[in-house]
């Protein structure tokens, strides 16, 4: 049957899983891919509903504009949706995002403002955030949707990505999903909370971020981890915590592409390094998925690249 879309938005794939057979003898690990949602990532259902958000609060309309902060995957995803809606955007990033992310964002036509001065933590979303603050309070006409503490992102992730793990598989007994704003695990785990689901959620950031409450240090493969707790986490007791150093998600990024040929991004390296470590003390047969939110295409000057990771002494 042909199926004739209206939108790019809404070319939504929920429904794509790959077998990893080789990660966890025993235990059946499927990988959730979200590269193929428009724009490239899971981020797309988290862009839709922040704008739609802003849009029923009546926060946007004639010769308004929108601003967000972004290290990649949102900044890309809101990019379409604001260029598809008629929205001028206003991306505010840091030097870790990648060159081929801040294209892609230009290429949808955001304007994109770069922050070079370091947070209080080493890191570079507090910058991004006080250059938000200032630009709303110089400028009534933008609209800020906060990707960190908007509940919409969430609700996103309750309304889409959880309900369609269930819905292929049925039965899940483990979830890997790696932390950023924490908008996929805490959506997530409102659904299988709300559906009486006996799922383990593993919750995946990286060394260096400050989420869980660990010491700050620098870090360097964008799309997970953060130099201040998101408003969107909270450390309910009803998941477990796992962090990562970023060697062992860029060793999982190359495996993938050489054992499966498949480009994934860094985040997805993370989880997956996460999933190999702790998916063999589950029960034989176990059913896990990872969450893979994007592809490795706009990491190959990083993550993919030799001197690069040598350079940051990642590898």
């Amino acid at each position: 049957m042909t199926v004739i879309f209206e939108k790019g938005s809404e070319l939504i794939l929920d429904d794509v899983f790959l077998a990893l057979p080789d990660l966890a003898p025993g235990r059946e690990v499927l990988l959730k891919i979200e590269c193929m949602n428009p724009a490239g990532s899971i981020k797309m259902k988290t862009a839709l509903a922040l704008i739609e958000d802003v849009e029923a609060a009546g926060a946007l309309g004639p010769g308004k504009r929108v601003i967000e902060s972004s290290s990649g995957n949102l900044g890309i995803a809101l990019a379409a949706v604001c260029t598809e809606r008629g929205y001028d955007l206003t991306i505010v990033t840091d030097p870790n995002a990648t060159s081929d992310a801040v294209a892609m964002m230009r290429a949808f036509g955001a304007d994109v403002r770069t922050v070079t001065v370091t947070d209080a933590n080493g890191g570079y979303l507090g910058s991004r955030l006080e250059y938000i603050r200032a630009a709303l309070a110089a400028d009534p006409a933008l609209v800020w949707p906060n990707q960190y503490a908007n509940p919409a992102n969430a609700r996103a992730h309750e309304r889409t990505t959880a309900p369609a793990i269930l819905k292929e598989l049925g039965h899940l007994d483990a979830l890997f999903v790696g932390v950023g704003t924490a908008g996929t695990l805490r959506g997530c785990l409102d659904h299988l909370r709300a559906m009486n689901a006996r799922t383990r959620v593993f919750a995946v950031d990286t060394v260096g971020s400050v989420t869980f409450g660990g010491e700050a240090r620098p870090r360097f493969v964008p799309g997970i981890g953060s130099s201040r707790r998101p408003e969107l986490f909270e450390d309910t007791g009803d998941f477990d915590k796992v962090l990562v150093h970023e060697r062992d998600a860029v060793r999982e990024c190359r495996l993938m592409a050489r054992r499966h040929g498949l480009l994934v991004g860094g985040s997805t390296g993370s989880v997956l390094a996460a999933a190999r470590r702790l998916c063999g003390g589950l029960a034989e047969g176990a059913r896990c998925v990872v969450i893979s939110p994007d592809s490795g295409a706009k990491y190959l000057k990083s993550v993919f690249s030799d001197p690069w990771v040598a350079e940051r002494h990642l590898g």
